[in-house]
């Protein structure tokens, strides 16, 4: 069952200390959709990664945590470090989130998370009070693109409705990378790659359950909303792997045997291709056109990018389905390549999800229909500010 749906979280300040291309900036929002204007290279980007970094993960970029931190004139990272915070008013009233990275021993840098003050153990306990979801023109060739691609996709939407998801990826990533040592050096007693392979497979089984859980909420929200008439087709998606075929027909503990048994049989091929050629870190992601029926990749680039947005749409109302309120939804240079009437059902998709949303663009004209609702914000390089008239 569903929780509850309560008031969705909104981001009423953001202040960012020595963060990308910021040494200081602050924003204070209001309930209407938040809108960046400026340059190309002007930091719009920068400030919606800023507030990705509250949902588990690396953030819209995927960044390490030395790429984040403002430039001395001489090009070296600042020496106080970075940070990002946020005001958020949500269901439990106003809760202040906090990110950035501190010394730790031997000049060691850390990044801590805080609520209200208090440091929390990573981004992942920020989604008691924030769910966060963003659209990028990095993710427009998602649908010919490498595989690897679409896994992080995936992996993406997983998180943002199982914040525990990309912590179980990390380790099942850990797990394959000591399975290849021991496999490389031929002396390893079997008995040291037994004990690695028992973890690898439970590992593998809870990624792919995951994946397989979010995939068959998605495709039942799909089609509960499904309109053949939308500007913003809706998706068909399914996952190609053989972890995931066997566990959509047999329980998983027969899947995580089954799974540590080929492992043990392929050795002397893993250990001569140098990886572990089975398991659900070789899984592609495969999208349809749903009206046409045809794969995403043999559609237009228009009709992509349509499917993409669609697809986003669909994945927001399904994080909003399951945490009970809307997603802070991020939308990197969207709008931009759009007809006015795709912008205009654009605007009404987001509207009727009722969370709040962040957007950039160069051209302030792109989102003259939003009217008065928007609250406009001008970007230069290091700076920004309500928009004149705003």
């Amino acid at each position: 069952m569903s929780p509850p749906v309560t008031a969705p979280a909104r981001i009423t300040r953001l202040r960012l200390s020595h963060f990308r291309s910021y040494h200081a900036a602050e924003i204070r929002a209001g309930r209407g959709p938040v809108v960046l204007v400026g340059p190309n290279g002007a930091g719009k980007t920068n400030l919606l990664e800023a507030i990705s970094l509250f949902a588990p993960g690396r953030g819209l970029r995927r960044a390490n945590l030395d790429q984040f931190a403002a430039r001395t004139a001489e090009g070296e990272p600042h020496t106080a470090g970075w940070a990002v915070s946020a005001t958020v008013e949500g269901v439990f009233g106003e809760v202040h989130l906090g990110t950035g990275v501190e010394d730790g021993a031997e000049g060691a840098r850390t990044r801590r998370c805080r609520i209200d003050g208090e440091s929390v153990g990573s981004a992942s306990a920020f989604a008691d009070h924030l769910r966060v979801v963003w659209l990028t023109p990095e993710m427009d060739g998602l649908f010919t693109g490498p595989p690897a691609e679409r896994r992080r996709f995936l992996d993406r939407l997983v998180l943002a409705v199982d914040a525990e998801h990309g912590a179980r990826v990390n380790a099942l990533e850990r797990a394959l990378r000591a399975r290849n040592r021991l496999l490389e050096e031929m002396g390893t007693d079997p008995r040291y790659l037994d004990a690695v392979e028992q973890e690898l497979a439970a590992l593998a089984i809870a990624v792919a359950a995951a994946r397989l859980e979010a995939v068959r909420r998605l495709n039942a929200g799909i089609q509960a909303g499904r309109d053949d008439t939308s500007l913003f087709p809706w998706a068909t998606v399914a996952l190609e792997g053989e972890t995931e075929r066997a566990l959509a027909r047999e329980p998983a503990t027969m899947v995580e045997d089954a799974y540590r048994a080929t492992l043990r049989a392929a050795r002397p091929r893993d250990r001569a291709a140098g990886r572990a050629l089975d398991g659900p870190h070789l899984t592609d992601l495969t999208v349809g056109h749903g009206p046409k029926a045809i794969p995403a990749a043999q559609g237009s680039t228009g009709e992509q990018k349509a499917l993409l947005i669609g697809l986003a749409l669909a994945h927001a109302r399904l994080v909003g389905d399951m945490a009970g309120r809307a997603p802070v939804m991020l939308l990197d240079d969207v709008v931009a390549y759009l007809d006015p009437a795709r912008r205009a059902a654009l605007f009404a998709a987001l509207d009727a999800l009722g969370g709040q949303v962040w957007m950039t663009g160069a051209d302030p004209a792109a989102f003259a229909a939003l009217g008065a609702a928007a609250e406009r914000f001008e970007v230069r390089p290091g700076e920004v500010a309500p928009a004149m008239g705003e």
